[in-house]
């Protein structure tokens, strides 16, 4: 197995690890996403996927971010899910859709970068998405669902087979992380 073929391996038991951990809401998988974060950085830096590789440092900040807002909660107590009405997902799709187009572009005409605008989206919509998970919003799941959709397109056209797998799984997981934490949300109504 060479080098590439083992990093590749690692960030998917990693990001694996980080997805199961988040599901059960254990803080633990912020710690999983650092190492993920760190081995997907280089995998992605090598596939020429210029906006991948910088959402892995946004990763690594949010990491440690995460592991913050899910330790410190309000006056000492574990953040809730909570969910966001219509107009705040129009907004959310609407500034991932205008990201996505503006950074596509440039990308475009200023580099050798592979898919600019299949990148971009994944990229921008990874990055709001993760700040959803974040501070516990309970519809980070679907948009997950489609990011990751989008993004095993996006590593299949770059033969990362590895990767494609772990985003078919994260599909499911997603679905499965939706419920898990509708579940808790309507506990944590139910007990208010």
């Amino acid at each position: 197995m060479n080098t590439a073929a083992l990093i590749e391996w690692l960030a998917v038991a990693f990001g694996l690890a980080y997805l199961i951990l988040a599901m059960r809401e254990h803080i633990a998988c912020w710690i999983m996403a650092f190492i993920s974060t760190s081995l997907f950085f280089w995998l992605f830096w090598e596939a020429k996927l210029i906006m991948e590789s910088a959402l892995q440092v946004y990763y690594l900040i949010m990491a440690v971010y995460g592991y913050w807002q899910w330790t410190s909660g309000e006056q000492g107590q574990e953040r809730t899910i909570q969910t966001l009405g219509p107009p705040q997902h129009a907004f959310i799709v609407a500034g991932i859709a205008v990201l996505t187009l503006g950074s596509g572009y440039w990308l475009e005409q200023n580099t050798d970068a592979v898919q600019p605008y299949l990148d971009s989206f994944t990229t921008w919509g990874a990055i709001i998405t993760t700040y959803l998970v974040a501070i516990k919003v309970l519809e980070n799941w679907l948009y997950w669902i489609v990011i990751d959709l989008a993004s095993m397109q996006l590593y299949a056209n770059s033969e990362l087979w590895v990767t494609v797998g772990l985003f078919g799984l994260y599909v499911v997981l997603a679905v499965l992380g939706y419920w898990t934490w509708r579940k808790h949300f309507q506990a944590q109504n139910a007990n208010s």
